[in-house]
């Protein structure tokens, strides 16, 4: 059973997303609350799985509250999936920064959706590539001076590759068919990347290939 959480402010959403997850089987929805700081209250005391929230809500924002989950050890197993309007939300990039899991569009079909919760939950990361390569577009080139990951040296120079190629939003099939290799070979190399430069799933990935500079495109 996937226990989730729902923060955010626009109660005709949270009905919706409460009635679909609390009618999905393998899915438990443990509380809802209406802005960030009942949010962070939630969180705390049902310690959820996954936390659908939205990015901009009063009181306390999806950033601040990711950021205090994102500093509480007791929280280390929460995983949080910011909730936004618009593909080129200006808080998203910001919000994969700082520990998101993923996002997601609220007019998303529900199956995207459900699937999503699901895939966040196993420790996957929602990164939808179409929403994916516009905000990496966006930002990727919005910084002058890249910042190294300080242990991008760790890496061999094929996962430095393969991490160059997840900062484009590709999947890791697209990924191996660019590269004429098998899935499993990517997966395996984005995996031990995961390990080394010490990311919580393959939205950090993206990030931290972003802010160092890779990109298999360029």
């Amino acid at each position: 059973m996937i226990r989730v959480g729902l923060v955010d402010d626009q109660p005709l959403v949270r009905m919706g997303l409460a009635t679909l997850i609390a009618t999905e089987d393998g899915l438990e929805l443990v509380g809802e609350a209406a802005d960030g700081r009942e949010g962070l209250a939630l969180i705390r005391r049902t310690t959820p799985d996954v936390v659908l929230c939205d990015i901009r809500m009063p009181v306390l924002d999806g950033l601040a509250l990711l950021a205090e989950v994102n500093g509480d050890a007791a929280l280390d197993g929460v995983r949080i999936v910011m909730l936004t309007t618009f593909e080129l939300d200006e808080y998203v990039f910001e919000a994969l920064r700082h520990g998101a899991s993923g996002f997601l569009l609220k007019d998303a079909e529900p199956t995207a959706l459900l699937d999503g919760i699901r895939v966040v939950a196993a420790g996957g990361s929602l990164l939808a590539p179409s929403v994916t390569r516009t905000v990496i577009e966006r930002f990727s080139g919005s910084s002058a001076t890249a910042r190294p990951h300080p242990r991008l040296e760790d890496l061999t120079e094929r996962e430095r590759e393969i991490l160059g190629w997840v900062a484009t939003g590709r999947s890791n099939q697209e990924i191996a068919d660019a590269l004429v290799v098998s899935p499993e070979t990517v997966r395996t190399h984005v995996s031990r990347a995961m390990v080394k430069l010490h990311a919580r799933d393959r939205a950090q990935l993206v990030v931290f290939a972003i802010e160092s500079g890779l990109r298999a495109d360029r």
